[in-house]
């Protein structure tokens, strides 16, 4: 057995390397041909478009990662029956189960190192490659990704809604304060047309205060300018909205979980968080699949079998973006629709499994 397990890992890491280069190629091709005319357009100098491809090539692999497991094991287990030597396998006792054995504990050890791969080096190459998409192409200035509108923060007793806010000066613009007691009665609020940090409080102008008194009314003062002590320095509305693909899963976890903190809605976070864990165990997923279909396929040898591959493929990714969509609509909560897909596909394959011929 230590033979088989032997063959089968060097034919299989053989055919991965093969497919994982020859998608990668064309992958890259057909992004350089769609994207050509937009660099040419924005007069991007040549380095930095080469470094756009460059930070994209980790993204690509991951990607293909699963497709190319898929094919290579179908394309393996086609030549070992082309050849017979399925037949010579299981004429010595050998099971099924024992020949996917090796297929299935390579498909794990895959699945394990693209979840640590997209966690070290994707999400890192994502952030540069999008940085260069927004300043060099879109010809976003680097100082408009600091500035943010429409801010409504959370804190321990206030609510605040800042509709612009220019973190590398460190001005709001047209705020509203809202203060709060213990019994989330509001006490006080100060709407103006300007604060500024002055790096240790910050300076209000222009706006009027509403201070709360008895008998639920109000009294109103106007002022020209003010300060003013809060908890929350500059950073704290410093945020700048990440792309999920450009964090780590734990980071995306910590952003969902601060966004949750402050009262937004993190629907789309929770489900790529969860995505990210499950878009590497499609590795094993497809090899559970791959398997039964090659075994069970009596006619059209490899060309058919990688047809029905690919389609497999495909299929997996359609059920994927429709759970998403779901999980992002609200109908699936984040976990299911990030698994959805995994566990159909996972139970099919078993299924085929039980009833491939021994």
């Amino acid at each position: 057995m230590g033979v088989l397990r032997g063959y089968i890992y060097k034919e299989f890491m053989k055919l991965f390397f093969i497919f994982e280069a020859l998608f990668l190629l064309i992958y890259l091709l057909v992004d350089f041909i769609e994207k050509i005319d937009n660099f040419a357009e924005a007069q991007v100098p040549t380095a930095e478009m080469i470094a756009f491809f460059y930070f994209k090539i980790p993204l690509i692999i991951m990607q293909m990662v699963p497709v190319a497991v898929m094919l290579s094991v179908i394309v393996m287990l086609c030549q070992m029956k082309k050849n017979n030597e399925i037949t010579a396998i299981k004429s010595c006792g050998t099971s099924i189960f024992e020949l996917s054995r090796p297929i299935i504990q390579l498909s794990i050890c895959m699945a394990i190192i693209s979840f640590l791969f997209s966690e070290l080096v994707v999400s890192q190459c994502n952030a540069r490659s999008n940085e260069i998409w927004d300043t060099q192409v879109e010809k976003r200035e680097k100082n408009r990704l600091f500035v943010r509108k429409h801010i409504w923060y959370k804190g321990s007793n206030a609510i605040y809604w800042i509709r612009h806010f220019d973190a590398s000066k460190q001005v709001m613009k047209d705020i509203s304060l809202c203060f709060f007691d213990d019994s989330f009665r509001l006490i006080k609020k100060i709407d103006a047309k300007r604060g500024r940090w002055l790096g240790k409080e910050w300076e209000i102008r222009e706006g009027i205060i509403q201070r709360g008194v008895k008998g639920g009314r109000f009294d109103v003062m106007h002022f020209d300018k003010i300060r003013l002590h809060l908890p929350e320095r500059p950073e704290a509305f410093n945020k700048i909205a990440k792309r999920p693909e450009e964090m780590s899963y734990w980071q995306l976890r910590r952003y969902a979980e601060a966004i949750q903190a402050e009262g937004y809605d993190a629907a789309e976070y929770l489900v790529d968080m969860h995505v990210k864990l499950a878009f590497p165990a499609i590795s094993f997923v497809m090899a559970l699949v791959g398997i039964p279909m090659v075994l069970r396929l009596t006619k059209g040898g490899t060309p058919l079998a990688v047809t029905f591959g690919i389609g497999l493929c495909f299929l997996y990714l359609v059920l994927l973006g429709l759970s998403r969509s779901l999980g992002l609509s609200g109908l699936l909560p984040p976990m299911l629709s990030a698994w959805l897909a995994n566990g159909v596909f996972s139970l099919s394959g078993i299924y085929a499994m039980m009833g491939a011929e021994y």
